[in-house]
């Protein structure tokens, strides 16, 4: 577990310019190559919102899975395109997970989860997640299908994790941890607004609490862990494009990417793109690397390199 991949979007940008892309980071050596820089002129630029760039990250076989708004690419471990897919139903795509077979995205406007079958190349199965009352809905339809859910983003879905007793979302908006055990939707663990990333971790939750710019694990068991440990933090003097002056579009310390390395050590993402490593018992930040000095540039996706 030398090396990360890391995905950034680029809050803000315009036609014309990067607006993201992918870094192999060598934790080892504290370098970074990147890989992809997603500047192509033929994108859909209508209804993409403040993020552009590419999202979640997944490996298969000997695939790599990167995914954009609307878009699922596949790429060999040299980053050589393999193909890539659309679906009807797949807008504003976040996080995304392989589990036996199937490959699981966020679908944020359309307050779904989507399964891809990695065998035979193609969407087959969907969960739309609805709150009635104080109550979650799961229900599950065809992506491939133009009818289904309205495209609302209710919950604001960005993160998806899979475990041997379902599938674990979580939004903006969703309260908290939703687990689905394949019959019924409910709350797992409630969370802070705002957070990103969480997922199942020890005996508790482990997530980016954005809105205060930390990475946080809640522990269940005896003591109730809880620990809090801040992102990077600059001075505004060493960043470019301070002008900015809409802070949902771009601000430094939005912490968002998350992988784990070990029962111990996590790597968290912010901006402007940086890749932390956290020991979590020591409640210490081990190292950190800096991609960028863009405050729009942000961290998205966050996985540990296989190969």
């Amino acid at each position: 577990m030398n090396k990360l991949l890391a995905t950034s979007v680029v809050r803000g940008s315009e036609q014309g310019q990067s607006h993201g892309g992918v870094y192999l980071i060598d934790l080892q050596q504290q370098t970074v190559q990147q890989k992809i820089d997603w500047n192509t002129m033929d994108i859909d630029w209508e209804g993409r919102g403040a993020d552009r760039g590419l999202r979640g990250i997944a490996f298969a076989g000997e695939r790599v899975y990167i995914a954009a708004s609307d878009e699922l690419f596949a790429y060999t471990p040299d980053f050589e395109l393999i193909g890539s897919w659309r679906c009807p139903h797949l807008k504003h795509c976040h996080e995304i997970a392989c589990w036996q077979g199937s490959l699981f995205l966020t679908s944020t406007a359309y307050d779904s989860i989507l399964a891809f079958d990695l065998e035979r190349e193609q969407f087959h199965w969907a969960l739309h997640i609805d709150m009635q009352g104080f109550r979650f809905k799961g229900t599950v339809y065809d992506p491939m299908q133009e009818a289904g859910p309205l495209m609302l983003n209710k919950l604001h879905l960005n993160n998806v994790a899979c475990r041997e007793g379902g599938l674990y979302m979580s939004g903006l908006k969703s309260g908290g941890l939703l687990h689905f055990n394949s019959e019924e939707v409910s709350m797992a663990a409630t969370l802070p607004a705002g957070t990103h990333n969480a997922q199942p971790f020890r005996d508790g939750v482990l997530f980016n609490d954005t809105q205060s710019d930390v990475l946080r694990y809640c522990g269940r068991g005896e003591g109730d862990e809880d620990r809090a440990l801040p992102v990077p933090k600059y001075d505004p003097a060493e960043l470019t494009h301070r002008g900015v002056d809409d802070s949902r579009l771009a601000r430094q310390g939005f912490a968002r990417g998350l992988c784990v390395l070990s029962e111990r050590v996590v790597a968290g993402g912010s901006s402007p793109s940086t890749v932390t490593l956290y020991d979590l018992q020591a409640s210490r930040q081990l190292m950190s690397v800096r991609i960028s000095t863009d405050i729009r540039n942000a961290i998205h996706g966050l996985a540990v390199w296989p190969w």
